[in-house]
């Protein structure tokens, strides 16, 4: 990279920003352009995932909650699969969740996730199976 990044940002904050990501998410993370990149990059991850004061865990906790209440399952999926790839959530504590989400954000919003849930660890399930059979 250069000194700056194609959005002004130093390569510094760029390079926390991608490694935060990587971090949360566990999965690697390239470079692009764009505005609405850099937003994400350089200020959701390096600045406001990398504060002090919560967890990882925590966070995603916290995410969760908000986008069941918003009824945003696709991006809650997201959080999911990242949950169970980084061990931060086991299957059982996602499914607690979506039982306790039930009782504040509505039942059919937390029956969503909780279905969702049975569906993304049935996928991670047979990835993993197929992956096993292939070595």
């Amino acid at each position: 990279m250069s000194d700056n990044t194609a959005n002004g940002a130093s390569d510094s904050v760029r390079e926390r920003g991608l490694a935060k990501m990587a971090e949360v998410y566990g999965t690697e993370f390239q470079n692009y352009p764009g505005d609405h990149f850099a937003m994400t990059a350089d200020h959701l991850f390096a600045d406001v995932w990398s504060r002090e004061g919560l967890s990882i865990r925590d966070r995603r906790l916290l995410l969760l909650g908000a986008l069941t209440a918003q009824n945003l399952m696709d991006t809650a999926g997201i959080q999911i699969g990242a949950a169970l790839r980084n061990k931060e959530l086991s299957e059982a504590e996602l499914h607690e969740i979506a039982l306790f989400l039930c009782h504040y954000v509505g039942w059919p919003s937390g029956t969503k996730l909780d279905i969702l849930i049975g569906t993304i660890v049935a996928q991670q399930k047979k990835a993993a199976r197929q992956e096993q059979s292939e070595k």
